[in-house]
This record gives structure tokens, C-alpha cells and sequence, in this order.
């Protein structure tokens, strides 16, 4: 009996050792499969971030692959922007209404600032035990575990990724690590690719700015149309909530502004005699673009600057070259956005070097335009007098010689003013010609002949009709400057008499400069005028301009059958002295 037990306990020792082996053997197994899954999930993870393209789907699925690979229960990703402060923060697993609880996103400091200032993997047991920790905001979840490695592209950091709690374990572990790592590795190289796809597109979009720009400028359109759809163009593509164009004059001065966006009424029509303690100033004083973290509190900008209260980031960049300015444009961002990142602005100042060749190409079309204009008139003139007042003298003459024979008195009268009035139409016609060579230099004070007829014109609107114009004589050439200055309130003053007063249904003025005097006359079809019209202020104001010029006024009723009044305004050519 003892022999046979003994040789039973023996023959039971190999099963035993073959039952642990086997179990060893399931385990390793098991182990194996579960690297091989974990493989598998590591390389379906990379292929995926790979996939896209567009950068916010490329970070949001790199953070879901890492929550899901080492089994977290929340994850985040936080971008390291230039001040090396968190840009922007993607967490997982938190809930909208949580998230909204907590309030603002963390800007990196505490334990998610320790990977910032030292971009190497770290693995904790439980958070709270950190030197770096500072806690958690109210209604923020607890968390134990945490496991942060750093996501770099090339050489740079881009930003970090941020696991916590375990689940099914206490920690997170070396392969969790290791697995999560390599995955940072992968989301480097596709938030790259992702940022030159970025970059690429935004190039495009830029360059087809740039030639929508040129084209509408080269096809005629309104300058100011022109650059508000430009200023359009740059806040939507860099993502701006403000643009700002603001013209600059030869000397520096700002001469008018555009704006779009938030604000931008404090900013539109700004007209200031140089650019100085604004931000247009930087991009002039600086060739090339002009960044801002914070504009509202830039010290140079001292002109005003409660218009960018409320905003952050800027860039600034002058369009045109130092020799030939046309402007500046800012772009700028509320306070609560992120600053400009190179990839958004690196076009901006190629398409504002577009800009200007697009303007300056339109100066030049606009100069050749006016050239074949003035060429036009040039040859108008040119035929007016070689042909028209040729015939219309050589009428005359042979009216002239036929007036002797003439013998009926009546028929002897109409022919003398037949012969008047072709008189007449040779003067105004070479006043016209005289007119229309008469050509106004670029930046010099307008003519007296074409400030007549905007007076003309600007009183349009009042009288419910268009008055007619007649000008005779060398207007812009011997009326003095005290006499031309004279001319326009006067013209305006007896225009708005008719206006207020007359009840006309039509005017006329006619400007006459002849035999050393000049006159101005404007009639209408008017009520007439009344017994006591020769006290008004307007006529006592005309009457004064004219005696100190050594001239006078008159103002009668037309005779009848007509009606209406006659305002005559005459002045010596050569003024008298006060």
C-alpha cells in the first residue's frame, strides 16, 4: 500500500509541472495576443491621424487614438503657442455642460506647464503628489493618473498630449508609455503634413485674392470698391474678426481709412496730417510685417487707442514701397483668439507687394486714359476752330455783303442780327475750344471754368431742375484769383434765392469775361420779384462782394410778357483795392 501511493504521488508531479507550464504558456500567449492587439490599435491609429489632412480633425483624432490605445478615461492635447503659454486645448471625455462649469481653458500652468518647460514623457500615480501640481478648478473631475509626453514637429514642440485615470488600473504603465510615444511620433508627422497642406492652401487662396484684386482694378472698377472687397478677401482668409486699409499720402499723412469686421466703425474715414502713435506707423517705420500680441495695450499706439479696446493680436503691413505708398493693412483679432501663426500671414506681405503693383499699374492706365482724353479734346478743338468757326466766319462775311442790297428795313434788321448772333456763336465757340485745351494739372486747384460748373450742379438737387450754363470769354485765364474766388459764392448765393424764392420752373447762368469786365447774370421763369426782395441778406452779401471789387449789382423783373428776375453781377478783371 505505502509503495503504491508513493509511485501515484510521483506519476503526478510531471502532471502538475506540465499543467503550469501549460498555463505559463496561456498566459504568454495571451500576452502576445494582447501586444499583437495593441499593435494592431497602434498601427490602425497611425494610419488614421495620417489620413487627414485638415489640422483640426488631425489633432482631434490623434487625442481620441491615445484615449483609446492606453485605455484612458480622459485625454487631452494641448498647442504650445509662441509665448509658451497653451494656444489651444482639446480635451476628451468631458462633458459640453462640465466644460462649461469649469469656465476658460487652461492656459499651461502647473502640471500641463512641467511639459511645456520640459518636453519629456512623464508618468505619475497620482497627480496630486507633483511638485508642479496646483489642483484642479471647481467642478473639474478627479483625476489619479496621468501619463504626458510631448508632440514634436522636426525640431519644434508643437504641443503635448495629456492622459489620465487608468482604467482597470491604478497607473498608467512603461508599454503605455512606450505605445503612446510612438504615436506622438506618427501625429508629428501628419500635423505636419496637415500644416503644409494648410500652408498650400492658404497660398492659393491668397495668390487668387491677389488676382481678383489686380483684375477688378485693371477692369475700371471703383478704387474704393476695389480695396473694401480686397480688405474683404484678407480678414476671411486670415481669419481676422477686423480689417483695417488706411490710405497713406505722399507726405505721410493718413488720408482716409476702410474697415470691416468688429469695430469697425471707429476705424472707417480716419484722416489724420501724419500716421504717427498709430500701428500703421510700425508697418511703415518696418519693411515687411509688423506682429502685435496685444494691440489695445501696444505702447505706439498712443492716437486713440480706445478703438482697438477689446482686441489681441494684430499684423500690420504697408502696401507699396517707401518711394511710392499707398497704404497700410491691419489685420486683428479679438483678445480671446489666438495670435497669428506664420502659416496664416506669411503671404500677406507678397499679396500686399500685389497689391501695390496692382494699384500703380491702375495709376498708369487711369494716366494714359486721361492723356487720350486730353488728345481728344486737343483734336475737338482743333476741328471747332479749322472747320466750324472757319464757315461759320466766312457765313458771316458773305452775310455782311449782302446787307447793302437789301432794301426793306425790316428784312435789313434781321439780318444784322443773324449777323449778331453768328457773331456770338463764333465767341462761345472759341470759348469752348479755349475750354477744352485748357487742361488742369494733377494736384492743382480746380478751374474757375469747372468750380462753375459744380456750383451749377450742386444746386441741382434744390431747384428740382438742372439750370443752363453759358461761359464766355478767357474765364481761366484773365480772371484773377481775388475775382475767381468771388465768382462761386455768388453763383451759389443767386442759385439758392431762385431755390427758396422764384418758384421757377427754370434758370439759366452765363459767366461772360469781355472788354475787361466780368459778368455774371442768372436768370429764371419765376414769380418775380417782390417790392421788399432788395432787403434780403443773400443780395445785400452780393451786393458787397461786388462794390469790393469795385463792381455792383443789379436785379430786376424780366420785361414783360416774360417773367421771372434778372440778377446781373458785374466786376472790373483788374480788382479794386480794399
Amino acid at each position: 500500500m505505502g509503495g503504491d501511493g508513493h509511485e501515484a504521488h510521483e506519476s503526478r508531479l510531471p502532471r502538475l509541472r506540465l499543467d503550469e507550464l501549460l498555463d505559463q504558456l496561456q498566459v504568454h500567449i495571451d500576452e502576445v495576443r494582447g501586444t499583437r492587439d495593441r499593435l494592431n490599435g497602434l498601427l490602425d491609429a497611425v494610419m488614421s491621424v495620417g489620413r487627414e489632412l485638415d489640422l483640426p480633425q488631425v489633432l482631434r483624432g490623434i487625442v481620441e487614438s491615445a484615449v483609446s490605445l492606453v485605455d484612458a478615461e480622459y485625454g487631452a492635447l494641448g498647442v504650445v503657442g509662441s509665448d509658451q503659454k497653451l494656444a489651444e486645448f482639446l480635451p476628451i471625455g468631458i462633458g459640453d455642460e462640465v466644460r462649461r462649469q469649469i469656465g476658460g481653458l487652461p492656459s499651461g500652468h502647473g502640471l500641463l506647464g512641467e511639459l511645456i518647460r520640459h518636453p519629456e514623457p512623464l508618468r505619475l500615480a497620482e497627480l496630486a503628489d507633483h511638485p508642479a501640481s496646483s489642483g484642479f478648478p471647481p467642478h473639474h473631475p478627479a483625476m489619479h493618473s496621468f501619463l504626458g509626453v510631448p508632440i514634436r514637429v522636426r525640431d519644434e514642440v508643437f504641443g503635448n498630449l495629456y492622459l489620465t485615470e487608468k482604467r482597470g488600473a491604478a497607473d498608467f504603465d512603461t508599454e503605455d508609455e512606450a505605445v503612446v510615444s510612438t504615436l506622438a511620433v506618427a501625429a508629428g508627422i501628419a500635423i505636419e503634413n496637415a500644416r503644409l497642406y494648410e500652408e498650400g492652401r492658404l497660398r492659393a487662396r491668397w495668390l487668387a485674392a491677389s488676382s481678383d484684386f489686380t483684375s477688378a482694378l485693371l477692369s475700371g472698377s471703383a478704387e474704393s470698391e476695389v480695396l473694401e472687397g480686397m480688405l474683404e478677401q484678407a480678414v476671411a482668409i486670415a481669419g481676422a474678426d477686423l480689417g483695417v486699409f488706411h490710405l497713406i499720402g505722399p507726405a505721410g499723412e493718413v488720408k482716409g481709412s476702410l474697415a470691416l469686421g468688429e469695430g469697425a466703425e471707429a476705424h472707417r474715414g480716419v484722416v489724420l496730417p501724419s500716421s504717427r502713435g498709430m500701428l500703421a506707423d510700425a508697418a511703415l517705420a518696418q519693411d515687411g510685417l509688423v506682429t502685435v500680441a496685444d494691440v489695445s495695450a501696444d505702447p505706439r499706439v498712443t492716437v486713440r487707442p480706445e478703438r482697438w479696446a477689446g482686441f489681441g493680436p494684430a499684423v500690420a503691413v504697408g502696401v507699396g514701397t517707401k518711394e511710392k505708398l499707398s497704404g497700410v493693412l491691419i489685420l486683428a483679432r479679438l483678445r480671446d483668439r489666438p495670435t497669428f501663426v506664420s502659416a496664416e500671414v506669411a503671404a500677406l506681405p507678397a499679396f500686399a507687394g500685389q497689391a501695390a503693383l496692382a494699384l500703380e499699374l491702375a495709376d498708369r492706365r487711369r494716366d494714359s486714359e486721361r492723356m487720350s482724353l486730353l488728345a481728344d479734346r486737343d483734336r475737338i478743338a482743333r476741328d471747332l476752330h479749322d472747320l466750324a468757326i472757319q464757315r461759320l466766319f466766312a457765313t458771316g462775311m458773305t452775310l455782311q455783303s449782302a446787307r447793302p442790297l437789301v432794301e426793306h428795313p425790316e428784312a435789313a434788321e434781321r439780318l444784322g442780327r443773324a449777323i449778331d448772333d453768328l457773331d456770338s456763336t463764333i465767341k462761345i465757340i472759341r470759348s469752348t475750344i479755349f475750354g477744352l485745351r485748357e487742361h488742369e494739372a494733377p494736384g492743382r486747384a480746380p478751374k474757375l471754368r469747372s468750380r462753375v460748373v459744380q456750383a451749377v450742379d450742386a444746386a441741382a438737387p434744390a431747384l428740382g431742375f438742372t439750370p443752363a450754363l453759358r461761359m464766355e470769354g478767357l474765364i481761366d485765364t484773365d480772371v484773377p484769383r481775388t475775382v475767381a474766388d468771388q465768382v462761386i459764392p455768388v453763383v451759389g448765393e443767386a442759385l439758392s434765392n431762385v431755390a427758396r424764392h422764384a418758384r421757377a420752373g427754370r434758370a439759366e447762368v452765363s459767366v461772360v469775361a469781355d472788354a475787361g469786365v466780368l459778368t455774371v447774370t442768372v436768370g429764371d421763369d419765376g414769380v418775380g420779384l417782390a417790392a421788399d426782395d432788395g432787403g434780403r441778406g443773400g443780395l445785400r452779401n452780393l451786393t458787397e462782394r461786388a462794390e469790393r471789387l469795385g463792381g455792383a449789382l443789379s436785379v430786376a423783373a424780366k420785361p414783360y410778357p416774360q417773367s421771372g428776375t434778372v440778377l446781373e453781377w458785374r466786376v472790373p478783371l483788374i480788382p479794386a483795392c480794399d
